[in-house]
């Protein structure tokens, strides 16, 4: 048996197909366009286990999805492929038309095909798990409850609004033709091989590098954070046990000003890497010109999937953001691979001969 695994090579498919093939021994078919978020280095542990199939290619591509579908026979799909970064979506939004709408589309389509012709044993258990954001309910006031299952979308950015398509589509497929999917929306990730671009690998990068910490507007934009590990537990809780048509909220119960996030990643610098003046990297910390239709604040409320599905994360903020730190202060050689481009060449070295 076999997991068929779209976008496998970006920050949270990585960390999923690490700790997967960790604890279990089902193979993993891993689908990745190989982006430039997607990174096979951050893979690399498992160059010679047979467990871990990688393809390069676009979940778009109708022939080369159908033919996987066909070889592996999947008992489940997990999707995490998607055009994740709200500034890119802001500045390109037509990659992200193309890929979080239009690849969903075609990969549901193929994934209908192949579900309609299994056995009725193996279509009764075949699993379609769509990975989605909290961005696509939009903004929140201080005082509003946290994003439900239920709350109804409202999404701010190009990003957003392309992740709420692409579950409208997958719910659509379930009501109309019987695919037995499952959504799952989480909060921000974050933890090991996160691209440094996004704000807490950035802000680590740019103060090893005594660059400057830009924080947009005021920096009390509120988000709640999950660490990465924790979100691969939940989805693998979720493909398990949960119920078909499905949508699970995946939080991390870490409500936090983006801010005071800044400020807890200098005082561990300060801590695990002093500077040899002895100054703090607060002093690192601008504020620049806050981005378009910034939300306020998201926070996830997680009380289904655990209330139904007995999941909860295991690490506290305080936890996770020390291990994501020692991470990145571990592995400078990855950052610095990732910063020139040349972790790019890790696929020619490695795949090239591969098919």
């Amino acid at each position: 048996m076999s997991v068929l695994v779209i976008g496998g090579a970006g920050f949270i498919g990585s960390n999923f197909v690490l700790d997967w093939l960790a604890q279990l021994s089902e193979q993993i078919i891993n689908l990745d366009k190989l982006t430039y978020a997607g990174n096979l280095e951050n893979l690399s542990s498992l160059e010679n286990d047979a467990r871990h199939v990688f393809v390069q290619g676009d979940l778009a591509d109708r022939q080369l999805v159908d033919r996987l579908l066909v070889e592996y026979r999947p008992r489940a799909i997990v999707n995490f492929a998607a055009e994740s970064h709200v500034d890119r979506s802001i500045h390109g939004p037509e990659d992200f038309i193309q890929t979080n709408i239009v690849g969903t589309f075609r990969l549901l389509e193929a994934v209908r095909a192949y579900w309609n012709g299994l056995p009725e044993s193996e279509k009764k258990a075949f699993r379609f798990l769509h990975v989605s954001t909290d961005e696509v309910y939009g903004s929140l006031s201080k005082t509003d409850a946290p994003f439900a299952e239920t709350h109804r979308y409202e999404p701010n950015s190009p990003y957003s609004a392309s992740k709420a398509a692409s579950d409208h589509l997958v719910r659509a497929w379930h009501h109309t033709y019987g695919l037995p999917v499952l959504t799952t929306n989480c909060s921000n990730n974050y933890g090991p091989y996160h691209f440094p671009e996004k704000l807490i690998p950035l802000m680590i990068v740019n103060a090893l590098a005594g660059k400057s910490l830009p924080v947009y507007g005021d920096g009390m934009q509120i988000r709640d954070w999950l660490y990465v590990t924790d979100h691969c537990s939940a989805i693998r809780r979720v493909l398990e046990s949960g119920r078909v048509g499905e949508t699970y909220n995946i939080g991390g119960w870490n409500e936090k000003p983006n801010l005071e996030i800044v400020h807890t990643i200098c005082a561990l610098l300060d801590e695990l890497r002093p500077k040899a003046e002895g100054t703090s990297y607060k002093t690192q910390i601008t504020h620049v010109q806050d981005r378009p239709g910034h939300d306020r604040r998201y926070a996830i409320d997680a009380r289904k999937i655990e209330r139904e599905l007995g999941w909860k994360p295991a690490e506290t903020f305080e936890t996770g953001i020390r291990k994501t730190v020692q991470w990145y202060l571990d592995h400078p050689e990855w950052v610095q691979r990732v910063q020139s481009g040349a972790y790019r060449d890790w696929v020619s070295k490695n795949y090239g001969a591969r098919s």
